[in-house]
Order: structure tokens, then C-alpha cells, then sequence
């Protein structure tokens, strides 16, 4: 009997038939309002979505197998990510230019505030069932569950702009990067090296050989790229290479919470909130970002982006979304997860992705101090988890 022709689009569900219209319509508003640097940034985010959600490409998932069952996978492509990213960035970061665009790293301070920040972001982490990029891709691709922790990700990351002249006057200190202190031709071999060590040491950890991946192997290429699943290596390696085409199209590397904070604060102006109140929001980038139409932010461009991308690769693929899970316990997490989440982002710098893996494939030390805080957060955010549902 011949193989069934290769169906790309599923006969559509009650709960595709909302997502693919919010899908188009985010990408019709885009095009039409948007200017054309935008629309390109628009389509980077989009394969990010799709590579996100075939890979199932997640951090807080990756750090509960970790403690757990001493799977090291999802770190694993974490530290493979990290790498390819930092080999990527830096000839580019070393000119400061690329394409004739000015480009610059993600490097922050470190002091209390951003170890704290991280902290409650890693406990945030476990509670909400992921992180900032796991968030928009499974939201994007029909998580109701999802949905509720990305709206208090945003009032959680408005919250800490409130709150962030406070946490910044603890002690910290300046800036720094390791190729800002030693140069690039030391910081790269330095950090690849470490890498290669925590890499080696993981190996060592693991307590028995790790699960082989469903990659189903047996599928044609072309489909499988289509439909998914992906190995974590194609997503890692796809998201390396999207991060690098951000730098040098916009001239800083892939940042998500940025737009949460600013989705926040828009929502709270609507509602009677003066931002004049606000220290962080009077003068400069914040009070221009929030005066102009999102469209105009290329972070929130690009969440969108993951969003829509998201919602195309559950649709190919002709996966199920996760079912709504009603019972309090969950929704409860969701909430309190959401907002550790961005209140936490905000202190820190950034999230997973613009704080550790851009941050550090910057050689910044606050990408590294991020981690060191995060995972303890999120060993701590597991042991929550039992107060709000039994596994």
C-alpha cells in the first residue's frame, strides 16, 4: 500500500480555530503597521517559535530532570547553545560593528539586587512550569495554563520596575565582562574551556546513560522539519544562530522580558497608573518606549513574533495542546510563579535568555552570577511545587 501524502495542516480543533486567528491577525497587524527592520525582526522571531516548539527547547524542565532523575540532556544543549552563541558573537563583538550597524553585548552589574532577582526568577521558575522563552512558545501553541503565568510575567516585571531603584541601591559592582578585562583573544579560549570542563563534569554526574531523545528517526528530513520533533541540538543550534542574526540586525543580542515589563506598564497606564510616579519611567528609553505603539519595540516585536511561530509549529505539526487543568492548586502556581517570574527578570537584568545565555555568550560575569543564583531558586521552587500539587 502507498505512504499517505504528507498533510501539513490537521483538520482543526475548537481550540486551533482561536490560536490561528490570533496568529494572523498578530502577523497582518505587524506587516501593515511596521516598518520594514521590524518585519524582519518579526520573521527572526518567528522561526524561534517554531524551533522552540518542535525542540521542546525549555530551562525549567531541563533543571528539574537535572536535580530529579540526574538527566542531564536539557543542560547539556544549554551548554552547547551558550558556546556556539559565544563563538558567534565574538568576532562581531570584538569589531563593536557588523553589517554597518554599532553593536554591543548584554553586560550588567552585578550586586544584591540582580542575585536576588535571579533567585526568585529560578523559584519563579518551577512554580510556573517555565521560563520566559517556555512561556511565549507554550502559550503561543495553546497552553491555557501558560497563558495565566505570561499575564503575571508582566504585571510581575512592571511590579519590579516600581520597585528596581531600591534593589539597585544595595551594594554591586560595575559592569564587567571577561573581554572587556582580558580581551577576546583570551576570554574566548577561557570560556569555551570552562564550558568543555562543566560539560565533561556533567558526563560524570549523570547517574546512568541518559533517555535517547524522540526524534523519530524513521521520519523523512524534509517532514520532520516540518512537523517536529526536533533533538535538542537542532533547537540549540537554530536558536544560536537566530541570536547572532539578532545582534547584527539591531545591534544588541535576543532579550524577551524587556517587553513584558513595557506590556505591563501600558496596561497599567490604561487603567489610571501615572507614570510620572515613576523614577524608571520618567525620561529617557522607558518613557519613549511606553509613549510609542508596540510595534515600534523590537522586543515586543519579537515576542509576538515567538508567539505566532509557536502557534504555526503546533499547527503543522498536528500536535494536541495541553488540557486546561481547573483545580486550584496549579492555577495558584501559575500566578505566583508568574509574578516571581518578572519581578525577579526585572532586578536581574534579564531572564534566561537575555541575562545567561546573551549575557554570558557576551562573557559578562552577570550572566554567569545569574545561573549560579537561578539554580538554587529553582531547587527550592521544586520543593514549592508539593504546596501547590502533588507531581
Amino acid at each position: 500500500m502507498a505512504a499517505p501524502a504528507l498533510t501539513i495542516f490537521q483538520p482543526a480543533r475548537p481550540f486551533t480555530l482561536p490560536l490561528t486567528g490570533v496568529a494572523i491577525a498578530i502577523a497582518a497587524w505587524i506587516i501593515v503597521q511596521a516598518e520594514a527592520q521590524m518585519l524582519w525582526m518579526f520573521t527572526i522571531a518567528l522561526a524561534m517559535g517554531v524551533a522552540l516548539y518542535h525542540a521542546s527547547y525549555g530551562f525549567s524542565g531541563a533543571y528539574r530532570n537535572f536535580f530529579v532523575r540526574r538527566d542531564t540532556r536539557g543542560i547539556d544543549s544549554q551548554i552547547i547553545l551558550l558556546g556556539l552563541t559565544t563563538v558567534l558573537f565574538a568576532p562581531v563583538l570584538s569589531q563593536g560593528s557588523a553589517f554597518g550597524n554599532v553593536v554591543g553585548g548584554a553586560v550588567a552589574p552585578v550586586g544584591i539586587g540582580m542575585a536576588a532577582g535571579a533567585f526568585l526568577f529560578g523559584i519563579g521558575m518551577q512554580l510556573g512550569g517555565a521560563c520566559a522563552s517556555g512561556s511565549l512558545y507554550t502559550a503561543g501553541s495553546g497552553n491555557p495554563r501558560m497563558a495565566i503565568v505570561l499575564v503575571f510575567f508582566c504585571a510581575g516585571a512592571f511590579w519590579g520596575s516600581l520597585d528596581l531603584a531600591w534593589w539597585q541601591s544595595l551594594p554591586s559592582m560595575p559592569a564587567l565582562s571577561l573581554a572587556g578585562e582580558w580581551g577576546w583573544e583570551i576570554a574566548l579560549p577561557a570560556q569555551l574551556a570552562m564550558l568543555g570542563l562543566l560539560y565533561f563534569l556533567l558526563r560524570r554526574y549523570r547517574q546512568q546513560k541518559n533517555r535517547k531523545e524522540n526524534t523519530a528517526e524513521d521520519m523523512p528530513l524534509t517532514r520532520r522539519l516540518l512537523r517536529g520533533p526536533w533533538p535538542l541540538i537542532w533547537g540549540g543550534v537554530s536558536l544560536a544562530f537566530l541570536n547572532w542574526l539578532t545582534l547584527v540586525s539591531v545591534g544588541h543580542p535576543w532579550a524577551i522580558t524587556w517587553g513584558f515589563t513595557l506590556w505591563g506598564a501600558k496596561v497599567a497606564a490604561l487603567v489610571g497608573w501615572d507614570p510620572l510616579t515613576s523614577g524608571f519611567w520618567t525620561g529617557g528609553f522607558q518613557q519613549q518606549a511606553l509613549e510609542q505603539p508596540i510595534w515600534r519595540d523590537t522586543t515586543s516585536v519579537m515576542n509576538l513574533g515567538i508567539l505566532a511561530g509557536a502557534t504555526f509549529a503546533m499547527l503543522i505539526g498536528g500536535r494536541k495542546a495541553a488540557r486546561w487543568d481547573r483545580r486550584i492548586g496549579p492555577l495558584l502556581a501559575a500566578i505566583v510563579g508568574g509574578l516571581m517570574l518578572g519581578y525577579g527578570a526585572r532586578l536581574a537584568y534579564g531572564c534566561n535568555i537575555g541575562a545567561f545565555i546573551s549575557g554570558a555568550a557576551s562573557t559578562s560575569l552577570h550572566g554567569w552570577v545569574w545561573i549560579l543564583c537561578a539554580l538554587p531558586g529553582n531547587w527550592i521552587g521544586m520543593k514549592m511545587r508539593r504546596l501547590f500539587w502533588r507531581e
